[in-house]
């Protein structure tokens, strides 16, 4: 059984596209999960300090969460632009790894997409809004 690279390239961007927006709904767990925790840590009277570390664990995990989306976006794009093509061409169909694996930069390239990642605007809400919050009600409170 042998497949012309548009069919290939179409169900490679059926699968990309899935998972970007599995992506998108982890990335909205790990929100809510965030603001749960505020919320608990308050009721609770969880330290803030402690609060407010598992919280930007949570922020950096969306970081990586979103970086590893944005390579599956890239190669999105990609796909798109070769099935705009009358005749893509033969064997880069299903070469999202091969690719990525060529192109990768080392460690220190890769922190650095992470955290550029972690400033976006839509990553950085509500983890920056709720740090802000957790260090004023930790200036606010009385010791006791």
């Amino acid at each position: 059984m042998s497949f012309n690279p548009t069919e290939l390239l179409g169900r490679e961007w059926t699968t990309l596209q899935h998972d970007c927006e599995r992506y998108e709904h982890g990335a909205m767990w790990i929100k809510l999960s965030a603001a749960a925790l505020f919320a608990l840590a308050i009721v609770f009277g969880l330290d803030t300090a402690v609060a407010a570390l598992l919280m930007a664990v949570l922020w950096l995990q969306e970081a990586i969460l979103r970086t590893n989306q944005s390579r599956l976006g890239a190669r999105l794009m990609r796909v798109e632009a070769w099935l705009r093509e009358a005749e893509p061409p033969a064997g880069i169909a299903c070469q999202l790894y091969t690719e990525w694996t060529a192109m990768r930069q080392g460690t220190g390239a890769l922190l650095t997409e992470y955290l550029s990642n972690a400033v976006r605007p839509t990553v950085a809400f509500p983890y920056a809004v709720l740090l802000a919050a957790a260090l004023a009600l930790a200036a606010t409170a009385t010791p006791q």
